[in-house]
Order: C-alpha cells, then structure tokens, then sequence
C-alpha cells in the first residue's frame, strides 16, 4: 500500500462529508430542512470534516517531520521550516476572509474579516507543532519521536482540559473580541460559539494527531504496520466507551458542564471516532478496493485545500449554482453531485497541471 493513500483518502471523505453539510444547509428551504430527514444526517456527517482536517494535519506533520530529521536536517532549521508552513496557512486563512468579505460587500459585516475560520486554526495549530517538536526533537530520531509523542498527548490534553473555563467562568473578557475569539470562538457575541473554530479546543485535535503520526512511524508500526493500526482502532472504540460511561456520571468536574460543545469528554468521542475512521480507512487501502483504479477520495484528498477555497464560493457565494434557501432536498442533492464533480475535475486540473509544469521544466 502506498504510504500516504490512507491520509490522502480520509481528506478526500472530509471533503465529501463538508460538501453534503454546505450544499443542503445553504440551498434546501426552511420548510424543506424541517419535513426531510436528511437533513439531521447531515448535520451529523458535518460534526467530522473540521476535526478530521485537523488531525490529520497532526499526522502530516508528524510524517514531514520524520523526514526531514532522517535526511540529517537540523531541529532548529526543521522548527522554522515547519512555523513558516504554519504562518502561510494562517495567511491563507486571513486572505480568504478579505476574498469572502469583498465578494459578499456590501452585504458582508466588517467583522467577518476577523472571525476565526478553520484555516486560522490550521495555521496557529502548525506554528505551535512547530514548536513544541523542536522543544522535544534533541537526541536521536527514536528518543525524540517518544518525547514528541508523550509532549502531543500531553497538550492535547491541556488544552481539552482548560476549554470549559475559558468558555464559562474563566472567559479572558478583558482582551478585545477579535483576540478572545482565537481562544474561545466569541467573535462579536455575548458567549462563545461552538460553530467558530478557536484555538481551544481544536488545536488539540492537532495535537492529538501529531501523537498519532509519530507512533504510526515509530519502529514498531514500520514492522507491524496492520497491528498497529488495529491497536489504534481499538483505543478510538476504548476512548468512545470511556466518554459515554464519564458523562453518565453524576459528578462532574466543572461549575459549567457542556458535554456536546467544550467539554473534555466530548473531545474523548470525537478523537476515538476519528481513530475508529483511521482504521477503516487504513483497511480500506489496504485490503480493499481504494487504490484499485481511480479513487475520487484519494484526489479530492491530494487538493483539500484547493476544493475547500473554491467551492464555497459556489455553494454559500455570490456565484452559487442555485437559489440559497429556496430548494427541495431532491435540487439541493442534485445541486451536492454537481458541487462534487465539479470539485473532481478542479482537483485533476490542478495535479495534472503540476506534472505538466514539470514535463515543460524537463
């Protein structure tokens, strides 16, 4: 199997499932969200892209990592390298609000040139890995790799830890909105809210992944590739489980308790489902069908970003395909597969374009 198929195919399914939550959420009527069902399994499938883009960018940062200390790079020159990634997403993310805002003007409020988006994050969660790895990365690659696995899980749980005050009693009031907002999504509201995506808790998603990533390149996992990932598998049901029985207790930890929103249980579930995924996944490219032909998953996963940009513009822009708010499941469904194919035939004009530049270069 190649290496990196299964990362490249859990992006191209985070795509699929942010496609089907953007379409019917911003076509389908009112009257139409409230008589279907699907809409309900949608907005469920929505709970997973944000958290799987940013774990897995954990787990590539992990693998870039690895290679670069491999080829004998320094840690310092690798730390830079990786914060400098991490500040060119977070530019990306700022650029797209200004491209958002211009193209929605004069509609758009000013203040959504400030609001937290998911690439922000991506970009602060990098530029932090960057730094936590070249905090742990002296010594040899295996002593390094366990430091930086024990240093992921351990902020990853910080962070999950300290959410709930920072949203509830511990709130920083007294920074000014657009800063409060990267730590606790408040934005211009009175409370934080849980569609923002602030550095609490999602970067622990990140960190999460970057433990995950280095173990998955760990010597152990080189020679027992399948066990390993099983092993993986079966913490994510394990972490699943330990959520349920912890919420059902009548004790709770916090002044404010929040299962579905900050609190650290509900971050237990999702990163056992995403461990859960990565199995299957990972047993998909392996014994199954993924790479056998043409896999739209694993192209749409090579582009993420790319078919992130452009099809928002296209579903929630000013250049959407249908009426917003005015359609029947039936046209936003047909709406979701065009969405999809178009978003295809951008990602195989972008790859295809990147090895002609190459064939001309040659």
């Amino acid at each position: 199997m190649k290496r990196l198929a299964y990362i490249d195919w859990m992006r191209g399914l985070a795509c699929v499932l942010m496609f089907q939550t953007h379409c019917y959420d911003s076509w389908m009527s009112p009257e139409a969200k409230k008589s279907s069902s699907l809409t309900g399994w949608s907005k469920l499938g929505g709970t997973l892209p944000a958290p799987l883009f940013i774990f897995l960018a954990g787990v590539s940062f992990a693998l870039v990592t690895e290679k670069l200390c491999e080829k004998g790079i320094k840690r310092k020159t690798i730390a830079k390298q990786t914060i400098l990634r991490g500040a060119e997403v977070f530019g990306m993310g700022l650029v797209f609000r200004v491209q958002e805002f211009a193209l929605g003007y004069p509609w758009s409020p000013w203040t959504d040139l400030l609001r937290v988006d998911v690439l922000n994050i991506l970009g602060l969660s990098m530029m932090l890995m960057g730094v936590l790895c070249w905090a742990t990365g002296d010594g040899s690659v295996a002593a390094a790799r366990i430091r930086c696995i024990l240093a992921g899980l351990f902020a990853a749980v910080i962070v999950a830890m300290v959410t709930p005050p920072l949203w509830t009693t511990h709130r920083p009031k007294f920074l000014p909105w657009p800063i409060e907002s990267y730590i606790n999504g408040v934005h211009i509201f009175d409370q934080p809210q849980p569609w923002l995506f602030p550095l609490f808790p999602w970067s622990a998603f990140a960190f999460a992944g970057l433990a995950v990533g280095f173990f998955l390149f760990s010597d152990f996992a080189e020679r027992k590739e399948a066990l390993a990932f099983a092993a993986l598998g079966g913490a994510g049901i394990l972490a699943c489980a330990l959520s349920v029985f912890l919420d059902s207790l009548s004790i709770h930890f916090y002044a404010v308790y929040d299962y579905w929103h900050s609190n650290p249980d509900f971050f237990l579930l999702r990163c056992g489902i995403l461990l859960v995924i990565l199995f299957l996944v990972y047993a998909w490219c392996r014994w199954g069908f993924a790479q056998r032909g043409f896999s739209p998953m694993i192209q749409l996963g090579k582009t993420s970003l790319l078919v992130y940009w452009v099809h928002i513009e296209f579903v929630y822009g000013r250049f959407s395909i249908l009426p917003k708010g005015q359609c029947s499941a039936l046209k936003a469904t047909a709406g979701l597969i065009t969405i999809f194919l178009a978003m295809l035939m951008l990602s195989l004009l972008r790859t295809n374009w990147k090895k002609w530049r190459v064939r001309a270069s040659q």
